[in-house]
């Protein structure tokens, strides 16, 4: 947990240097890095330029059909740390990604995803070129780079609109089911908990759909109301994020509760630890208390 709440601290550094990026960016601004410490000998130009290609095809590839203005590009870090370089080529690590949205008439970005994917495998030769084909699997690497954008800009999307990003979620699902045919790791049903399959099938669930409430509720009728009604806007994101309760009485350990938590708690330890004071600041603890008992210390410090 040490992990997530320095890369949180680290985050509003990670955007800002993001916003001064002088890319021709579509949809997103998204900072890439690769980092092969771990593997003794790596050909330094091969990551070089991995790094290089992987943020041309993100930030250079159009992915939606909406036009975005320079200033409404969404902000993202992606982070793959290689651990181990099993032959020539081969690498295998995980992948770090974090994604945040603007609140409205205010500088601050909101977290919307910060997820750490430990089922990194892909292949990677110098002079690769990463080109998507929605239609066939190319590489794993590809794959998990396409699922990743979607997945970010249908979290964006959840942000703005009930439901908002279900097209993007879709197209993240067609990723998932055309990587099966690689037979990687990460995107089958029985590869476990906490995968690509499972968050993409929890997003798209009806037993979730809470959770785009959610997501709708306290950023549009919450956060971007601070600036107008502080306290209605904290009413607003407390009453948003009780509604968990209803996913925690379906399904206990859901994914999608340890996602929102591992993105959200900072902030929402931040909104409610001073004033002024929500209606239902005693009902959000006592929520939270019991939903993710994982952050009780920082739960302990919402004011009732």
């Amino acid at each position: 947990m040490k992990y997530l709440k320095d890369t949180m601290r680290k985050l509003v550094y990670i955007f800002i240097f993001c916003s001064v990026l002088q890319m021709k960016g579509q949809e997103l601004n998204c900072l890439v890095i690769v980092n092969a410490e771990q593997i003794q000998n790596v050909n330094t130009q091969v990551i070089d330029n991995l790094q290089s290609s992987i943020s041309e095809y993100i930030n250079n590839t159009k992915w939606t059909n909406k036009k975005y203005k320079s200033h409404e590009r969404i902000n993202c870090a992606i982070t793959l740390n290689l651990i181990e370089q099993p032959s020539s080529g081969e690498f295998k690590g995980n992948i770090h990604v974090i994604a945040s949205r603007p609140v409205y008439n205010s500088t601050y970005q909101s977290p919307i995803f910060n997820y750490k994917d430990n089922n990194l495998s892909f292949s990677f030769n110098e002079f690769d070129k990463l080109i998507y084909n929605e239609n066939s699997f190319e590489s794993n690497l590809i794959s998990i780079l396409t699922f990743y954008v979607y997945t970010i800009l249908g979290m964006d999307g959840d942000t703005f609109a009930l439901n908002g990003g279900d097209i993007l979620h879709k197209k993240a699902e067609q990723v998932v089911n055309l990587a099966q045919q690689g037979g990687f790791s990460g995107w089958n049903r029985v590869d476990g908990n906490n995968t690509r399959y499972q968050l993409n099938e929890n997003l798209l669930s009806q037993t979730f759909k809470d959770f785009k409430a959610v997501m709708y509720d306290y950023h549009l009728n919450g956060l971007d109301l601070m600036s107008d009604d502080k306290k209605e806007a904290k009413n607003n994101i407390a009453n948003a994020i009780i509604k968990l309760k209803n996913i925690y009485n379906a399904r206990p350990n859901a994914f999608l509760l340890r996602v929102f938590m591992d993105t959200k708690s900072d902030e929402i330890m931040d909104i409610f630890s001073g004033g002024p004071r929500s209606n239902d600041a005693m009902k959000l603890k006592e929520t939270l208390l019991r939903i993710y008992p994982t952050y009780n210390e920082k739960w302990e410090e919402i004011k009732t």
